[in-house]
C-alpha cells in the first residue's frame, strides 16, 4: 500500500543529536519540517560527552538548557600531568559566564533530552521507523521516498537536509563525495566508576607511551581514554586497567565498567554540502577526530547558522536561493579551523620525540595570559575566527 504525499518546507533525514537540534531550532523558527529516522529508540551509549559554551548558549537561546544543566557535570578545570607529574592546570572559569565550563553528558542522555524537548514543541515532527529509499528534486521541490509502519510513503519538501551521520544515504543519494583520510592514532576508552580525586575536573595526562584522558561522567563515573599503538576491536577492562596503572600508576581494579569500545580517527568533508534542495549536515558533511569533544558541537553550529539561512529563504522570500553557497563556504571554513585544532590535540598526546621540550611548551601554554587564549580554543570560543 502507498501512501500520498504530505508536504513540509523541510524534511530531516536523521533523528541523531544534530538532527534533533535542527527540528527544535526550525520548529522555534516557524518552519515547518518532519524527522524520518529508521532507528525506534535512541541509540544507547555514551559516545561522545562534551557540550561546550558555544552550545550551551544556543540552547539558552532555544530556552532549552535547563534539563541539560541538571544532568550534567560542569567541568570547569582540565589538569595536565607529563606521567603522573603535574604540569599545571587550565580553567575555563575566567571565561564568559555563565557557561564559563564544559557540561559532561553521554551522548544517549543528550538525544533523549533533545527528544523530550522537540515533544514538547510539536510531539508529530518525529517519525522513528521510518526508513528512507530514495530522494529526487527538481526546481519546485524535493521529494523522499520512505517506508513507514509498513506502508510506502512520500512527502514533498522544500529542502531536504541529511543528518543520518558519517555512512549518509541522503550524501550518497545527492553524489557528493566524502573525502579525507584516516589517521594513525587508535584508542580504546570506558566508563569506570570514578575512583579519582579529581571530582568534577577533567584530566590529561601526556604520558610516554601515548595519552590518556580522564572525565568525570554524571553518576560517579569517569570516563578513561587512552592511546593504543594498534587498533584493538573488542577491548577488555584488563586493557584499559593495565595501560593505566603502567603508565599513570592508578588502579581501576575494582571499578566495574559499563562502557569499553575502540576507535580510530578519520578527517572528512563531504563536497559539496549544499547541492540545490538537498543539503548535509553533521557527520553526514564533516567528520572530525573524536580528540577534543567538537565534532557533535560542530554540527550544532552548522544546524543553527543553516537555520537562520533557511529562515531568510522560507520565511522572508528570499527568492536568491544560492544564499545556501554561503553557508557552505562559511560553515565549511567553520569545520576545517576544528579539524586543524583536533589534530594539534591528538599531535600532543602522541608519544613525544623529545618530551622535555612538549612539557616545556604545555607548561607555557597552562600560564597567563596564553592560558585564557587556550581555554577558548579548547571551548570553541571564537571558532569562526581561529588561525590554529
Amino acid at each position: 500500500m502507498h501512501n500520498h504525499s504530505q508536504t513540509y518546507q523541510v524534511a530531516i533525514v536523521g533523528a541523531g543529536a544534530v538532527g534533533l537540534f535542527l527540528g527544535i531550532c526550525l520548529e522555534k523558527a516557524g518552519i515547518s519540517c518532519i524527522i524520518l529516522e529508521k532507528r525506534k529508540k535512541v541509540r544507547k551509549g555514551s559516545r561522545s560527552l562534551g557540550i561546550h559554551p558555544v552550545s550551551l548558549e544556543l540552547f539558552s537561546k532555544l530556552d532549552i538548557t535547563d534539563p541539560f544543566l541538571r544532568k550534567g557535570i560542569h567541568i570547569s578545570k582540565g589538569h595536565a600531568f607529563s606521567n603522573s607529574k603535574k604540569l599545571g592546570t587550565l580553567s575555563f572559569e575566567d571565561d564568559q559566564a555563565p557557561y564559563n565550563f564544559i557540561l559532561a553528558l553521554p551522548q544517549d542522555t543528550t538525544e533523549r533530552t533533545l527528544q523530550k524537548e522537540l515533544n514538547t514543541i510539536n510531539p508529530d515532527i518525529l517519525k522513528r521507523g521510518a526508513e528512507v529509499s530514495s530522494i529526487a528534486q527538481d526546481n519546485e521541490q524535493a521529494t523522499i521516498s520512505y517506508h513507514y509502519k509498513g506502508k510506502a510513503q512520500t512527502l514533498c519538501t522544500d529542502y531536504v537536509i541529511g543528518c543520518d551521520g558519517k555512512h549518509s544515504l541522503v550524501r550518497q543519494q545527492m553524489e557528493s563525495s566524502f573525502e579525507g583520510y584516516s589517521y594513525p592514532d587508535t584508542y580504546i576508552m570506558g566508563d569506570f566508576e570514578d575512583n579519582t580525586d579529581f571530582g568534577s575536573d577533567a584530566a590529561i595526562f601526556l604520558c610516554d607511551e601515548g595519552l590518556i584522558e580522564s572525565f568525570p561522567l554524571p553518576g560517579q563515573k569517569r570516563r578513561w581514554v587512552v592511546k593504543t599503538k594498534e587498533y584493538i576491536s573488542s577491548p577488555t577492562q584488563v586493557d584499559i586497567e593495565k595501560r593505566v596503572q603502567h603508565r599513570i600508576n592508578h588502579s581501576l581494579k575494582n571499578t566495574a565498567p559499563t562502557m569499553l569500545s575502540s576507535f580510530g580517527v578519520q578527517k572528512m568533508m563531504a563536497t559539496p554540502m549544499v547541492n540545490s534542495r538537498i543539503i548535509l549536515a553533521g557527520d553526514a558533511a564533516h567528520v572530525v577526530s573524536p580528540i577534543g569533544g567538537q565534532g557533535m558541537n560542530l554540527g550544532w553550529l552548522g544546524a543553527w547558522k543553516l537555520t537562520q539561512y533557511l529562515d531568510c529563504i522560507l520565511n522572508n522570500n528570499v527568492a536568491d536561493c544560492s544564499s545556501l553557497k554561503d553557508f557552505e563556504h562559511r560553515h565549511a571554513k567553520t569545520a576545517r579551523n576544528c579539524m586543524r585544532r583536533t589534530e594539534l590535540n591528538m599531535r600532543l598526546g602522541r608519544r613525544a620525540t623529545f618530551p622535555v621540550a612538549r612539557n616545556l611548551l604545555v607548561t607555557l601554554m597552562l600560564k597567563k595570559p596564553i592560558s585564557h587564549l587556550m581555554a577558548k580554543l579548547f571551548t570553541m570560543r571564537g571558532v569562526d575566527r581561529w588561525i590554529i
